[in-house]
């Protein structure tokens, strides 16, 4: 079965590696590409790796990458505007203007040739919110596309970009009722750990504490009082995006320790005694987020906000420990950092868990049963 996964990387996260790899953009497509996947950002090509060895042809396309996108169009008979590829996609969800966007030469044009070059008989995509509902529908007549695929595990974007997917995936399980009560086909699908960054990453002492890796927005405001109150009195070690758009006066800007991703983002997790998570607020009571299973997956204890399914996921207090509020929090951190032998066992017993039950290596084999369910 050949299938294509469409990816988006956050525009911080290309904004921070292009400045560090600053001669990248000069190099071919392939070279990018493989330069990006390499820094495992989010699940890079994880899906991809995943299914092609369980004998699918799959491969990966990161349609909002300026510099990679237009290093594919390079030598082709494909012409954009110098102007139209910069405006940030997201734009495209504005009324009107969004409209005349849409059908200006920029991503979405050179993301439909990729679609027309792969010839994909699945296109999964990863990102609801970058194809409008008028160019997904053109893009599944004009391939022929058997399925349409979207995963989500964020806030909706608008239900006319839903409308053209004839399957959506989310680990959220309160949002597979509202899908399919809104005319959906939907299906849960949890995510997991890749345990090829094992050894992608350095073994180290845990010399870091407590931390925190993830981001600050106004999708996670309820739980940003959690993590400022832990700053200040457990030395919560922040690390992430987002803390430069808070008010002077936070502790998380003022002890905000750098921006993290990908490997180095495990390695913060790697370093970590303890690794604090909260969900974002579309969660609401279900525990869905990466950080279960890549702390975890780490071997760092995880210190999570308690959720309805977690027990399906973990044991409490055995494999990871919860709390309900920031002062239960600070409570259960001191416990355990002065236990350090209790502190170790339930590390590894959440480790073995998640390398057990929660590795994408399984969750890839459960995603192709669903996918053959549905063709």
């Amino acid at each position: 079965m050949k299938i294509l996964i469409v990816d988006t990387y956050y525009d911080r996260y290309l904004e921070t590696f292009y400045k560090k790899n600053h001669n990248l953009k000069k190099y071919e497509y392939d070279f990018q590409l493989k330069a990006l996947l390499d820094s495992n950002f989010g699940t890079s090509d994880t899906y991809s790796y995943y299914l092609n060895k369980n004998n699918w042809e799959a491969s990966d396309i990161i349609v909002n990458c300026l510099y990679l996108q237009n290093a594919w169009v390079k030598n082709k008979d494909f012409k954009t505007s110098k102007f139209i590829p910069n405006i940030p996609h997201k734009f495209s969800k504005l009324p009107i203007i969004g409209r005349k966007l849409v059908n200006m030469n920029g991503l979405l044009d050179i993301a439909k040739e990729q679609i027309k070059a792969y010839k994909p008989e699945i296109l999964y995509c990863q990102d609801l919110s970058f194809f409008p509902e008028e160019i997904l529908l053109e893009i599944k007549k004009v391939n022929n596309i058997r399925l349409l695929v979207g995963q989500i595990a964020c806030p909706l974007p608008p239900k006319s970009f839903l409308n053209p997917y004839d399957l959506i995936l989310t680990s959220f399980p309160h949002f597979v009722n509202r899908l399919r009560n809104d005319g959906k086909n939907c299906d849960y699908f949890k995510i997991g750990f890749d345990q090829r960054i094992l050894s992608k990453t350095r073994q180290h002492n845990r010399d870091i504490d407590f931390s925190f890796v993830g981001g600050i927005s106004k999708y996670h405001n309820y739980a940003s009082k959690n993590i400022e109150y832990l700053i200040k009195n457990a030395n919560l070690q922040v690390y992430g995006y987002g803390a430069n758009k808070l008010p002077f006066n936070s502790n998380i800007r003022k002890k905000h320790k750098g921006e993290r991703w990908g490997l180095e983002m495990y390695d913060i997790l790697s370093r970590s005694k303890i690794s604090f998570n909260r969900h974002i607020n579309v969660a609401e009571n279900n525990a869905n987020n990466m950080r279960l299973f890549e702390a975890t997956g780490m071997g760092s204890l995880l210190l999570t906000d308690k959720k309805d399914n977690l027990r399906e996921l973990f044991e409490e207090d055995r494999e990871i420990v919860t709390y309900r509020s920031k002062e239960e929090a600070l409570d259960k951190y001191i416990y355990l950092i002065n236990k350090p032998e209790e502190l170790a066992k339930i590390a590894k017993a959440g480790q073995l868990r998640t390398l057990r039950d929660h590795t994408y290596e399984n969750r890839i084999r459960e995603l192709i049963q669903i996918l053959k369910n549905h063709l």
